[in-house]
């Protein structure tokens, strides 16, 4: 199955989410230390993604399959990161956009098990 994949993933995810949108509780930190915290941030998130689409790439995903959970993981991980850490409220747009999200990744498993 596709587990393994989809954990890692969603750790990747959480990573990512982190460094690009982590600072912008920190507006008074100067930009070139941003960067460098991003990146090394960035490059513990590859330590999962790489793996992750590897593992689900050799398991009979497809990389428009990969894509596609990839972007419905990231709209998951980005709505609880809005919500709990820039107290942002979830809108209709939040579920429309998952909607249409969840619609892309169903057309992409299409007779696929």
């Amino acid at each position: 199955m596709y587990y393994p994949t989809i954990a890692l993933l969603l750790v990747s995810n959480v990573f990512m989410t982190i460094a690009w949108y982590g600072n912008l509780k920190v507006p008074d930190a100067k930009l070139w230390v941003v960067i460098l915290v991003s990146w090394g941030i960035a490059l513990i998130e590859y330590c999962f993604a790489v793996p992750a689409n590897r593992l689900g790439f050799s398991n009979g995903m497809s990389g428009g399959q990969l894509k596609v959970l990839q972007e419905v993981i990231t709209m998951t991980v980005f709505a609880v990161f809005a919500l709990a850490v820039l107290n942002e409220p979830l809108t209709w747009r939040y579920a429309g956009a998952f909607a249409c999200l969840v619609g892309a990744a169903l057309f992409m498993f299409a007779g696929r098990a």
